[in-house]
């Protein structure tokens, strides 16, 4: 069985889902700290030519506090403008020119609108309907139903052993500097790396191609056609994938 593990992201980007994609059982890593300036709470779309930050606010009580239990700061619930009806503006405008907006642009304002009041309660909804639109069935568990324990290269191990999977997925990210591959090994679990090739697509504005952003962008332009381009149907060049990755590694660390 091949097992990818991931920390919830607020409507994460192409490369996150393809790993889901590739994946027998997806772990999502809900129960570890979390990360200022990272995916957790934010996302990026295209809006007029260049890539534009959507930021959850949340609320900060301790540099300690786990994934599962950050609050988001949302405002008393008579305030009309609050981040997430920005949000839907800031959409709608961006991708007004976008041939398949009105299909989603309903559904995804009700996610953003509904005034949950933890994190990883609207990043697993963004998910949900990032699954539903682009077809992706891989089953899903929480870090947090699991009770194991471990930082790092141990507690992705830990949480392999757990579900019994022979293949960990990697990603591009930091674990590839910090995997313990010999432990895996050892363990009878193989390491595999992903090898994500960012598709290039049709994006509305007309600019050079923006890559990175949240998978709504290919949703937006490209409907119900998303889903092959997202599985290689129109892959990019090798170098135009490696520096996308890159780009998306450096932000991550932002």
């Amino acid at each position: 069985m091949i097992v990818a593990i991931h920390q919830p992201n607020f409507l994460p980007w192409l490369g996150y889902l393809d790993r889901m994609i590739r994946a027998d059982l997806f772990i999502v890593l809900d129960h570890v700290q979390f990360e200022r300036r990272n995916y957790q709470n934010r996302t990026r779309i295209l809006l007029d030519g260049h890539g534009h930050w959507l930021t959850v606010p949340v609320q900060q009580h301790s540099q300690l506090e786990r994934i599962v239990v950050k609050q988001i700061d949302n405002p008393p619930a008579d305030v009309e403008r609050w981040w997430a009806a920005d949000h839907g503006r800031t959409l709608r405008h961006a991708y007004r020119d976008a041939p398949f907006l009105d299909q989603y642009a309903a559904p995804l304002r009700d996610l953003l609108e509904s005034r949950r009041e933890r994190l990883v309660d609207l990043n697993l909804a963004s998910l949900d309907f990032l699954r539903d639109a682009l077809a992706i069935d891989t089953p899903m568990i929480r870090s947090s139903e699991l009770n194991v324990s471990g930082a790092r290269s141990e507690l992705i191990l830990n949480l392999c052993r757990a579900v019994g999977a022979d293949t960990y997925l990697a990603g591009m990210g930091g674990s590839r500097d910090y995997l313990d591959c010999a432990a895996f090994a050892r363990a009878g679990i193989e390491v595999a790396w992903q090898d994500f090739r960012h598709p290039h697509y049709a994006q509305c504005g007309g600019g050079e191609f923006v890559g990175g952003l949240s998978a709504i962008d290919l949703l937006f332009n490209h409907g119900r056609h998303s889903r092959s381009l997202l599985t290689g149907t129109s892959a990019a060049s090798p170098a135009a994938a490696t520096k996308l990755e890159a780009d998306h590694r450096e932000l991550s660390r932002a």
